[in-house]
């Protein structure tokens, strides 16, 4: 959900990482690693934070992004790697003799530039995020382990918060939605899912959130994994809450973010029975329709004449329909899209990087999606909230669609807001890392008062 030097679609493919070199470990790189890039006319700071585990972070300060997860670093035959899934990038470099520069080139969606990166001091600025809880906390926290049997060898780390007093209690999962995202659904440095956390369980309601399968606590590969499969974790993780005795079983339900509120109805398909489901900018539009609104919307925002959105999304409409047409084959897709990627003037190297992407399981797998089906089936209260600035969901395309297949539902769209359910001027992604609120008081209050009244006896 991030950008550094080029727009990137939320739905970037994740990358492979390659095995470490047992001479030079993460350990030796701890540290701020930081260059610039020159871009568009631009100087762009770029830095890299290795912390004493080897976790770390990538940070663009200029574009008022940071946090990004870097999976990372690894060494191989001398080489330095950061691999940065969700925005598609990479670095490849190679460390000086006095151990205190990486010289190498930075990569993403074709483009390809020199950075040096040079040790450093802890450069970047600490970024205000007021809403993030601190303790004391007048509730219980408890970190748990869910196994999901339909996916052998998936642990999910998680974490349980339960109100004050016995139970038992009302509660909800949290759903993350595109990326690799840990139980905080942490981007930026904002933590929503905590915040929602924390609002929730203020007023009485249990919630059970978790590192999605591959990150952070949990095991699995995530690279692997599809939309059914991200589904029946969802699955896992509402089935084990049934099982806490502090816990109401009648009154769980579910809370999906983006994707994660394509996730939640799928899980129900799965078995899943929550007594409620609140989706926060769920699509209802398919994929493919999703990534053309969203590339419009993109460019246009980013100051381009008509003529170059339009000729823009011309492209997407053929990609997408390569995309859907071959929905069960990789290989098909691969050569379509690479094929179309050629004939509209992409290096060999860029066209066969696209066509990789796209014909990647999960990508294929949301594109054609169609969230029709599992909505109308759905016979549960349902409150589907969106941001009237959201570029990557927006709630001109979402909310008629969700209102004509959930006439029942509660339907919202909250003025001035993003994907994230921030204030915002512009919507861009760019905004996300430069605005201190993580969640505007308007959301929370609107989701938290209508679940609160929801699960009420």
């Amino acid at each position: 959900m991030s950008n550094l030097f080029i727009s990137a679609s939320v739905l970037a493919a994740v990358c492979a990482v390659s095995n470490p070199d047992s001479a030079q470990t993460p350990a030796d790189l701890t540290g701020h690693w930081e260059g610039r890039i020159a871009f568009g006319g631009q100087s762009l700071r770029v830095v890299f934070r290795v912390d004493d585990t080897g976790q770390t972070v990538m940070d663009s300060p200029d574009q008022g992004a940071r946090g990004i997860p870097v999976q990372g670093p690894t060494v191989e035959g001398g080489v330095v790697r950061f691999l940065v899934p969700a925005i598609g990038g990479r670095f490849e470099g190679t460390r000086s003799e006095d151990g205190k520069t990486l010289t190498g080139v930075l990569s993403q969606g074709g483009v390809t530039l020199p950075l040096v990166l040079a040790h450093s001091a802890a450069t970047v600025e600490v970024v205000s995020r007021p809403q993030t809880p601190k303790p004391p906390f007048p509730y219980r926290s408890e970190d748990v382990t869910i196994d999901n049997p339909a996916a052998p060898g998936v642990r999910l780390g998680a974490t349980l918060t339960l109100p004050a007093g016995e139970g038992p209690f009302p509660a909800a999962v949290l759903i993350t939605g595109t990326g690799p995202q840990d139980r905080d659904e942490t981007i930026l440095d904002h933590k929503p899912f905590a915040v929602w956390a924390d609002a929730l369980t203020r007023r009485g309601i249990a919630v059970l959130r978790y590192d999605d399968r591959g990150v952070a606590g949990s095991t699995g590969d995530f690279a692997a994994a599809t939309g059914v499969d991200f589904a029946s974790d969802a699955k896992a993780a509402f089935d084990w809450l049934k099982t806490r005795p502090e816990v109401d079983p009648a009154r769980i339900g579910m809370i999906g973010h983006s994707e994660g509120g394509v996730f939640a109805p799928i899980a129900v398909q799965q078995g899943a029975d929550p007594a409620w489901m609140v989706m926060l900018a769920g699509p209802a539009a398919s994929g493919a329709e999703i990534i053309q609104e969203q590339q419009r919307r993109f460019t246009t925002a980013a100051g381009a004449a008509p003529e170059v959105v339009e000729e823009g999304n011309r492209l997407q409409r053929r990609f997408m329909a390569a995309v859907v047409a071959n929905a069960d084959d990789g290989e098909a897709v691969r050569r379509e899209v690479t094929a179309i990627a050629l004939e509209n003037g992409a290096t060999p190297d860029a066209a066969a990087r696209t066509g990789a992407q796209m014909s990647n399981a999960w990508y294929r797998g949301y594109i054609a999606h169609d969230p029709a089906e599992s909505l109308r089936t759905l016979r549960i209260p349902l409150l589907a909230v969106y941001g009237e600035k959201d570029l990557q969901v927006p709630a001109s395309q979402n909310a008629p669609l969700m209102r004509q297949y959930r006439p029942d539902a509660d339907v919202v769209v909250l003025p001035g807001l993003n994907h994230l359910f921030q204030p915002a001027t512009t919507g861009l992604m760019t905004e996300y890392g430069q605005i201190e609120t993580t969640l505007d008081p308007s959301v929370i209050s609107t989701v938290v008062d209508w679940v609160v009244k929801t699960t009420a006896r």
